[in-house]
């Protein structure tokens, strides 16, 4: 399986001092942020190129609006992530990873036509069959990510995110993300949910409770790694956690999940 971190994680002054690090850690890939991503493509590209690194993928951040009844807002949304499946391209990252929401939805409550959350439902279809096209031009997935109920009043559930594969026709483009931390708050079972949905996932998010770094909480990702072994997954394992502060600190913390990971059997 292919490991790889979040950028922001990682301690270091400059994209080369953090994904030297990474490659010292052993990680395969790591994972960029979207937010004003054009700005240091080329910058990225060398350090990825100097340390034999991969770029995992790309992640929309807080971005969202995609289900806003603004349609300005909407309108924002999309061109930022045209934007970001250009960089994926670029870099030939795998895919780009996005919530719809963030919140409490601003959509009137026009019931008995519709209500928000159908109006919500409606526009992320039409998002994802209007994208579909283009993400395939770029030879880069589009993840839907759930968040847990304190981040989104939308998308909380993979089998919600699944729903949404569906309605495209699971075009090949259109997956899902999944969070383990935000799972074992959503999921009735995070195990059996991910083994029912491991087919439409093309990245998974490792972190612990309370969105810690990996072996810091009480998850089971011994069980974890057995079953994604089992099923024979071959998408992206990416790091998740708290962003890094104290560099000495954090560089034993990534050290410790990383012998905690390949003890799990997850690198």
């Amino acid at each position: 399986m292919k490991l790889a971190i979040r950028e922001q994680l990682l301690p270091g002054a400059t994209v080369q001092e953090r994904l030297a690090l990474a490659r010292k850690l052993g990680f395969a890939g790591v994972e960029f942020a979207a937010d004003r991503l054009d700005d240091r493509i080329n910058t990225i590209d060398d350090a990825l190129r100097a340390h034999g690194l991969a770029a995992s993928g790309l992640h929309m951040g807080k971005t969202d609006g995609w289900v806003s009844a603004d349609i300005n807002r909407r309108q924002r949304a999309n061109d930022l992530l045209r934007e970001a499946l250009s960089c994926a391209l670029d870099l030939d990252a795998d895919y780009v990873a996005f919530a719809p929401q963030y919140g409490a939805t601003d959509m009137p409550d026009l019931t008995p036509f519709a209500s928000p959350m159908e109006l919500q439902k409606e526009l992320l279809i039409w998002l994802l069959r209007g994208f579909s096209d283009l993400a395939e031009a770029m030879d880069t997935k589009l993840a839907l990510l759930p968040l847990n109920r304190d981040e989104t009043a939308f998308l909380t559930r993979l089998a919600q995110a699944d729903m949404f594969c569906q309605q495209v026709d699971r075009h090949p483009m259109i997956t899902i993300a999944a969070n383990t931390g935000d799972m074992a708050l959503e999921e009735a079972n995070l195990l059996e949910c991910l083994a029912n949905h491991l087919n439409a996932l093309s990245v998974i998010y490792l972190a612990d409770d309370d969105a810690a770094l990996p072996g810091a909480g009480g998850l089971p990702f011994t069980e974890i790694g057995v079953l994604l072994r089992k099923l024979d997954y071959s998408g992206w394992l990416v790091v998740d956690g708290p962003p890094a502060h104290d560099e000495r600190k954090r560089k034993a913390e990534l050290a410790a999940c990383l012998d905690y990971l390949r003890q799990c059997k997850l690198c």
